[in-house]
């Protein structure tokens, strides 16, 4: 059975630790409260992916050495301290432009040691021929954290302001912190199994493909993840966590009704119509006028990232040896990172340049280009 004790404390843990990073969404409103930029936000919000690529290698290494419990302990004491230290930011941005950078950079590897130590520790308990399920399950409680999150952010933020909205991110990161306190250790040595570096396992071409198609994700979700708060908020928007609330929402029910899909028909097969959703919701914030096209563009990208996620994953991870799964799932998550790092800086600056249209057209784009690379790589490892 996929769902034991362990998966479902796991999963609660996540659940916190996930809504106290997704309340975040919602900081490029405290960028531009404090006279910040669209690339401004570009900046900050991409240091946060960049801090977690560069130091992927570090963290992989420890989740396979140290073991997943250890590993995910040090996050979550990360990110349930980091929050606390945004409240020393006061007045213009330019007067705390760097330290702020710095916060944001270790923030940014609590998250990364979370994601990849939870996930290895998933892909460890789960059955094989269950992984697609598996890892999908247990990302919909971290879906439903991108949910939450926001949405009591913003409602922290209209009525108390900023300060009370970080303590709310600090206590929702110590919950998890405390929940997973309870779980077992999932990681035990292989003897006399070696040790692969982490670039050679990148190097793989079945992972070096899912890197790759990770990246492209992952600049798909810096523009939900950095720019539909501001440009919501621009557009006169009301209630902006809609979109989030929306987005979650479908990825969770996608979970719940097509888990076991891709365990029957193989994540080959479900991967393209993932990408090409999860584009067509970023295609249509184009027309975003109002509540409606929120909503829409929240539901169709749901529905791809809930199937693209768990595909991806288990794609790298299936029918590997568990001493180098952490190596594997830090450099699927790295990927993500790096993609939202690129996306982040390169989106702010479109939007700076041509507006937030144009942004949600890059992005959008940028899935289409990656159902292209897909079906050439598969096609090219049939011929081989």
């Amino acid at each position: 059975m996929p769902y034991s004790s362990p998966f479902i404390t796991m999963s609660f843990a996540n659940l916190f630790n996930v809504s106290s990073f997704g309340a975040f969404f919602l900081f490029p409103l405290f960028i531009i409260n404090h006279g910040g930029s669209k690339s401004d936000i570009g900046i900050i919000m991409g240091v946060f992916a960049l801090s977690a690529v560069l130091c992927r290698p570090w963290i992989s290494d420890m989740v396979d050495r140290i073991g997943r419990k250890k590993s995910y302990t040090i996050g979550c004491i990360i990110m349930s301290v980091v929050p606390v230290m945004y409240l020393f930011f006061r007045g213009d941005l330019s007067s705390f432009y760097f330290p702020l950078i710095l916060v944001r950079i270790l923030h940014g590897v609590g998250l990364a040691i979370c994601f990849t130590a939870s996930f290895t520790y998933i892909a460890d308990i789960v059955p094989e021929e269950r992984l697609n399920e598996g890892i999908g399950m247990f990302g919909a409680t971290g879906l439903m954290g991108l949910a939450i999150g926001p949405a009591v952010g913003e409602l922290i933020i209209n009525e108390f302001g900023f300060s009370i909205f970080f303590l709310a991110a600090t206590g929702m990161a110590t919950l998890g912190f405390l929940i997973h306190l309870f779980i077992p250790e999932s990681f035990v040595r292989v003897p006399h199994e070696p040790s692969q570096p982490f670039f050679s396992v990148m190097l793989k071409r079945k992972v070096l493909i899912v890197a790759l198609l990770a990246l492209i994700f992952g600049f798909g979700l810096a523009a939900s993840g950095s720019f539909v708060s501001p440009f919501a908020e621009e557009r006169g928007i009301a209630f902006i966590s809609l979109y989030y609330i929306s987005y979650s929402g479908a990825a969770i029910l996608t979970r719940f009704f097509g888990g076991r899909l891709a365990d029957r028909v193989g994540e080959d097969r479900i991967i393209p119509y993932a990408l090409v959703l999860t584009g067509a919701g970023l295609l249509i914030l184009i027309f975003l006028g109002g509540n409606m096209i929120l909503v829409i563009s929240g539901l169709v990208s749901g529905c791809g990232h809930g199937f693209l996620f768990p595909c991806l994953n288990s794609l790298a991870i299936r029918d590997e040896p568990i001493n180098i799964r952490g190596k594997i799932t830090g450099i699927f998550t790295g990927g993500i990172d790096t993609g939202a790092f690129i996306g982040s800086i390169m989106l702010g600056y479109i939007g700076q340049w041509a507006g937030f249209r144009a942004l949600f057209f890059a992005a959008g784009l940028a899935l289409l280009i990656g159902l292209g690379l897909y079906r050439f790589q598969v096609q090219a490892m049939k011929n081989n």
